[in-house]
């Protein structure tokens, strides 16, 4: 009987290692950073438990009324640990590194998750937060959801480039007109592009800026504008103000400049994507009916 006791006992150890202990008190105050990951709390039922979230968390709205601790790459320790939260949840974007050890120091805990633009990083960051919720199962059922409706996606990019050819794309990240950065291979942009049915012209890894005359070279069919500070109209006059040559492209003479949230970008795969693509498949294929989609996936 004792030996048996005994490998109970290791095959609990097993299954518990690395997890929330089941004695173990769930977080109450939370503090999130990274606008992607902060929705996925929302979404999975936490809103309740953030005391504070980063700047680049704007959605749901209601998350803007919270306290800011500042931008995920430069937070503050003081600010935070204001806050008195009982975790510091980001991904391995958030920073720098001193503030996130003096956090740890003080007692709070500091989870880092994967940013990665893949669904199974995605799964993952979605089964912590749902640990750390107490609901593990709802966090399951929107992980399908999602995989789900990008099935959806690929299905409708696959049927309608039987009829039109893949655009080139590119996606720039601005700042008021600053001169923008192209967004890369293994980059949230990238994915984007991809999943929407376009082919990201930019071949770099990571987001690199690129001169007026490169960008000229590359005459994509589509420009993807993800401005930090401008909106619409504004973003668009802005980009062109700075790179005027690349009024010259066919995607400016078509008409072709999308501007994007750029919060879509910051935290990995966020909840909104799905429904972001619709819209962005549709300006890549125009004349193709659109595939319908909800601002959340189902549960």
């Amino acid at each position: 009987m004792k030996a048996l006791n005994a490998v109970i006992a290791a095959c609990a150890s097993i299954i518990f290692s690395g997890s929330v202990q089941a004695d173990e008190p769930l977080p109450q105050r939370w503090i999130t950073s990274g606008g992607s990951l902060s929705e996925w709390v929302v979404e999975l039922g936490g809103e309740s438990r953030l005391v504070g979230v980063d700047s680049t968390s704007r959605h749901p709205e209601t998350l803007t009324k919270l306290p800011s601790v500042g931008y995920q790459r430069q937070l503050a320790a003081e600010g935070i640990l204001a806050l008195r939260p009982d975790v510091v949840l980001g991904t391995e974007e958030m920073g720098p590194p001193p503030v996130l050890a003096q956090l740890r120091s003080a007692g709070v805990k500091v989870e880092s998750l994967s940013s990665q633009p893949d669904l199974p990083s995605l799964h993952g960051t979605l089964q912590h937060v749902g640990e750390l919720l107490g609901d593990k199962a709802r966090a399951e059922q929107v992980f399908a959801a999602y995989e789900q409706r990008l099935k959806q996606q690929e299905h409708w990019v696959a049927d309608v480039q039987q009829k039109q050819s893949a655009p080139g794309v590119v996606i720039l990240i601005g700042h008021a007109g600053a001169s923008p950065m192209a967004g890369g291979k293994n980059t949230v942009g990238d994915w984007l592009v991809a999943r929407a049915g376009g082919r990201n012209l930019a071949t770099h890894e990571g987001y690199k800026s690129l001169s007026t005359e490169a960008l000229l070279g590359l005459n994509p069919d589509v420009v993807l504008i993800a401005d930090r500070q401008l909106a619409g109209e504004a973003a668009q006059k802005a980009l062109l103000s700075q790179n005027p040559a690349l009024a010259a492209t066919k995607a400016a003479t078509e008409g072709r400049l999308l501007v994007i949230d750029p919060t879509l970008l910051v935290g990995g795969l966020g909840p909104r994507l799905p429904a972001a693509l619709s819209e962005i498949s549709a300006v890549f294929y125009p004349g193709s009916e659109p595939l319908k989609t909800d601002t959340k996936p189902a549960l």
